[in-house]
């Protein structure tokens, strides 16, 4: 156990008590540790937990009415009716916990691809390991880019900014260095101090892990800050109409009891009936049939390179309508290639490219493509890295950060005492340091007429499409330390211009992405030239960019036209990227953020969808709700159109049960007073909903007509009311026909009128299921195999229970005569005419079905 105070206390001293060293803990050490402390991340709940899946499925108060009913059916010695009812119950809770459970396995083993790691020294080498496995007096080692795993001291710090909003709500990095807090002092002034879950916004530091797990703070508030929990608005529609249901459940329940007990009849008999109804009329099975739908989903997704942190994050993607996205490697290869290293007269020069090889090479900050492309450039040219630094020596580092937009090194020759300067950069940050310019014939001052000059040669490099760095340096005294504020009097060195040529089939994967309703905007920090150049290629219009410098000066409402008729942002910051996000949603728009970079976990966090890649720094793989194990757009696109079709499989199911079991038992409840007996027994209602939810659990992985693919599609529950009451008021009619036809005309008796009931109650069931799972003609849009077969054997078992010895017994089922079997036939064939007939109807404004 570390003291409470750990952050005050000296810092050998508590080096000492914790057994740390600065060469780090030795691998058993460490392992025992673990054993002992247990893993330092705070532990979430399985998806799959049996005991917690189990329980949900005895949530519904219909299901423990229904049970309470059953267990005093038992107390009454009523053994079929009660068994009965149980065993459909129990079937019904095995079905629902079954898909489930399987469901949160899926999830549970794409969540571990989410996993973090950190790197710590142990055995006095530096390696890499899960987050959990981060124990007390490990030395981290943190930079640019890093999730903190733990809470700790910070032993040694090189403008080491973190941001802590997580824990203090403020939203500006703060610095982080070596020293000793007062044993009072508040969470906002421990700056020698790191904590878990703050991301690293710049610079690199060591720290001593003095906290792990729930002894963290991020672990005594892990509840409240777990991303899971959130609630999207598919869930929340979800649930509102579920309560809608329930509303109406208990009504009819009431109803049918009140009406029952006015007419004599037996008490448990009607109240095992109207509690039938009511759960026949809930989706009970809809958790499952979510959850299995979003699971098929997403394995489906993962096998095409598409991992989703959490099953609700398929509905929002097949929601979104505007990507913001990089160009960096989706849009271009992603391979940035040296291409040149020239003077300020636009010359190849020797000069600029050792500047850059030496900057390159000493830096130790985050890594980055350009200066792998710089050190492989050099090695293109015979020239190796350890040639070129050779006689040399780092003396301080001024890491990048994105306000300066710049990386120092300061160096010094073996046989001199007089440092070098060189500092490389995007161009207009490095020439806003520069006084002098480098010539043949030696240093010039740098005039505005040489500043114009050197921005019009930049921007005929970004027009070409290459990304261009400025190099400059400088000599200096020698000192203790070195600060951003000695980044001044640089003599311009030289541009380094690097090629990203755009993919060969960008511009058709961004017009696909169009063609399905989903907006693509390029957000890049590159400069307005090359963004030009990307627009130009992609055929995004010749006025299609906007910058950074635009968008500060555009306030309140007059920014949202600019931006939504904007196809390219360029020379934006974090800031800016989050700010997009926001306004496009406050316009109505959801949107998905694509990024991998230190600057984009701002606008990952904030987006309804953050998007990143397996490669991205850790900071941007723990904000993204989907991660790409590919950077290619046209992985994504198919995993939105997964998204639409897990979105639109689920809806099927809420409509089809809803469009005809509303109807079926509300007509049964309103049939009950007219009726001298009741039009079902409860195990017959029970029987019914359970078999024809049999094949509805294949609507998971049934087709999705291309025009529901075609666009995102939301959650609108009045469009799924009034197809509740136009497809249901269709289902009363057609069972009032029915109801009359067999009691006015055909003279059935109870048992053969609730077998023939049954029979077609069933056969409208499965016509109502393979008509309205599409929009279309249902002749023109075929079926999931499994729905067909599953509904086929519901068919085939409806027809022959009446002549199996103990179902028929069971169920009180009498075979009907032939002209009752024809005519439960003739009504399934008018219910399948009308139900096309009101499609017809209802689809005229509505293309797809409702959502």
């Amino acid at each position: 156990m570390t003291a409470p105070a750990y952050w005050s206390d000296d810092l050998d001293a508590l080096m000492r008590r914790l057994g740390a060293s600065a060469s780090g803990l030795s691998g058993e050490e460490a392992r025992q540790r673990l054993a002992a402390a247990g893993p330092s991340t705070p532990q979430q709940a399985r998806a799959a937990d049996a005991v917690r899946l189990i329980a949900r499925q005895f949530a519904s108060p219909l299901v423990l009415i229904l049970v309470c009913g059953s267990l005093l059916a038992m107390a009454l010695r009523e053994w079929t009716e009660a068994s009965v009812i149980l065993a459909i119950v129990a079937g019904s809770t095995a079905l629902g916990f079954a898909q489930e459970y399987r469901a949160g396995r899926a999830i549970d083993a794409l969540q571990r691809r989410f996993a973090l790691h950190a790197r710590v020294l142990r055995d006095g080498a530096e390696i890499g390991v899960p987050f959990h496995e981060v124990v007390t007096s490990d030395i981290v080692i943190l930079s640019a880019g890093d999730v903190v795993p733990a809470d700790g001291r910070i032993l040694e710090a090189s403008d080491f900014l973190v941001s802590e909003a997580s824990l203090t709500g403020e939203s500006f990095p703060v610095e982080k260095r070596p020293g000793v807090a007062a044993a009072d002092a508040p969470l906002s002034e421990r700056s020698n101090c790191a904590f878990a879950g703050g991301s690293v916004r710049s610079g690199f530091a060591k720290m001593l892990v003095c906290a792990t797990g729930e002894q963290s703070l991020l672990g005594a508030v892990a509840k409240n800050l777990q991303r899971g929990e959130q609630e999207t608005e598919f869930s929340r529609g979800l649930r509102r109409f579920g309560y809608l249901l329930l509303r109406v459940a208990v009504l009819l329940v009431v109803f049918v009891l009140v009406v029952n007990q006015l007419l004599g009849r037996p008490f448990l008999e009607s109240l095992l009936f109207s509690v039938a109804l009511a759960v026949g009329l809930s989706p009970e099975l809809l958790p499952a049939i979510v959850s299995v739908t979003l699971s098929a989903g997403a394995r489906r997704m993962a096998k095409a390179g598409v991992l989703v942190r959490r099953l609700e994050a398929i509905e929002n993607l097949g929601e979104i309508d505007v990507l913001c996205t990089d160009k960096t490697g989706t849009l271009t290869l992603g391979a940035a290639r040296l291409d040149s290293a020239l003077d300020p007269q636009g010359q190849p020069s020797t000069r600029a490219m050792d500047l850059a090889f030496i900057n390159a090479g000493f830096e130790s900050g985050i890594e980055n493509p350009l200066d792998r492309a710089i050190i492989a450039a050099g090695e293109d040219q015979s020239r190796t890295l350890g040639d070129t630094i050779q006689g040399w020596r780092k003396i301080d580092e001024i890491p990048y950060d994105f306000q300066r937009k710049r990386l120092t090194i300061v160096v010094a020759r073996d046989d001199q005492a007089e440092p070098l300067i060189i500092c490389k950069g995007a161009f207009e940050q490095v020439l806003q340091i520069c006084t002098e310019v480098e010539t043949e014939g030696g240093p010039i001052p740098l005039t505005p007429a040489l500043r114009t000059a050197l921005t019009a040669r930049y921007g005929a490099f970004g027009g070409q499409g290459q990304r261009v760095l400025g190099i400059a340096a400088r000599a200096c005294a020698a000192q203790a330390d070195f600060t951003r504020d000695d980044e001044r009097d640089m003599r311009f060195s030289g541009f380094l211009a690097f090629a990203d040529p755009v993919k060969a089939d960008a511009a058709q994967v961004v017009a696909s992405l169009a063609a399905s309703g989903l907006a693509v905007k390029v957000i890049t920090g590159d400069n307005r030239f090359v963004a030009q150049h990307v627009a130009d290629v992609l055929g995004l219009g010749a006025d299609a960019v906007m910058t950074g410098a635009e968008i500060d000066a555009l306030k309140g409402d007059a920014l949202r036209p600019r931006l939504l008729a904007t196809r390219v942002f360029a020379e934006v910051e974090p800031q800016h990227k989050e700010r997009i996000v926001r306004v496009l949603q406050r316009a109505g728009k959801t949107v998905g953020f694509l990024g991998d970079g230190v600057n984009d976990a701002p606008a990952l966090q904030a987006a309804d969808v953050g998007i990143s890649v397996d490669g991205a720094v850790d900071v941007a793989r723990a904000a993204a709700d989907v991660l790409l194990t590919q950077q290619d757009l046209g992985v994504l696109l198919d995993g939105v159109r997964d998204g639409r079709r897990a979105f639109a499989n689920t809806l099927k199911y809420i409509c089809i049960t809803t469009g005809s079991s509303f109807g079926n038992m509300v007509s049964m409840a309103f049939a009950t007073p007219l009726l001298p007996f009741l039009p079902l027994t409860a195990a017959q209602t029970l029987v019914i909903n359970f078999m024809t939810d049999l094949p509805l659990m294949a609507v998971a992985a049934d087709k999705v007509d291309p025009e529901q693919e075609g666009r995102p599609e939301r959650w609108n529950i009045r469009n799924i009311q009034s197809f509740m009451l136009v497809f249901g008021l269709v289902s009363s009619v057609f069972d009032l026909i029915t109801f009359w036809l067999l009691r006015g005309v055909l003279h059935a008796e109870e048992a053969v009128f609730q077998t023939s009931w049954f029979q077609i109650s069933v056969l409208t069931e499965i016509v109502a299921l393979v008509a309205l799972r599409t929009a279309r003609p249902f002749w023109t849009s075929r079926p999931a195999p499994w729905i067909m077969r599953l509904s086929i054997i519901v068919v085939l078992i409806a027809l022959a229970a009446p002549y199996l010895p103990y179902v028929s017994q069971w169920f009180a089922l009498r075979p009907p005569p032939a002209e009752l079997l024809l005519f439960a036939l003739l009504i399934a064939a008018g219910y399948g005419v009308a139900t096309e007939a009101a499609k017809r109807f209802y689809y005229r404004k509505r293309p797809t079905p409702p959502a």
